[in-house]
């Protein structure tokens, strides 16, 4: 047999099957992409410093669009410390609760930066606050409170999105 035919055949036969394959997937991921649009929730996050003194001096909020599962994050900066906060949702029958991961970083005066980490699980109902403090209510770290307010709730523009995408 002409090898050259063998090749050309073989090829063929492979290519003819990557685009069955990258049909099928095509409308697999679409699909799925939509599934996954109608699970998502909104979260908002309110995040705030607050002085000696509990006055709000620095105030900023975000609405994140989360898969659950899928964490959403914030990263706040100031003059001695870091703070990154990932938030995760799991929503179960028996219970939703929101993963928080925090990671803090922070000059600790005549002992140079340090690094702090924790991971909590929070339980939470849709549309309830959720008050969170990544560096407690002491101020160990910094001479300000740190607090971030948030509300999970379902995705209700999943439409509107799908319309756009």
């Amino acid at each position: 047999m002409n090898r050259p035919y063998c090749l050309f055949g073989a090829f063929f036969i492979i290519c003819t099957s990557l685009n069955i394959y990258a049909q099928d997937s095509k409308g697999g991921l679409g699909e799925m992409m939509s599934g996954l649009r109608n699970r998502s929730v909104l979260v908002n996050i309110d995040s705030r410093v607050l002085d000696e003194e509990k006055t709000v001096v620095w105030n900023e909020t975000h609405s994140k669009l989360a898969i659950p599962g899928s964490p959403v994050g914030i990263k706040l900066v100031g003059s001695n410390v870091v703070v990154e906060v990932q938030f995760t949702p799991f929503i179960r029958r028996q219970g939703s609760v929101l993963a928080a991961q925090v990671q803090i970083w922070y000059n600790e005066q005549g002992k140079g930066i340090r690094y702090y980490t924790s991971i909590q699980t929070i339980p939470f109902e849709f549309g309830e606050p959720i008050y969170f403090f990544p560096l407690g209510t002491s101020t160990q770290f910094s001479s300000s409170i740190i607090e971030i307010i948030l509300k999970v709730n379902r995705n209700t523009n999943t439409a509107s999105k799908t319309e756009h995408d």
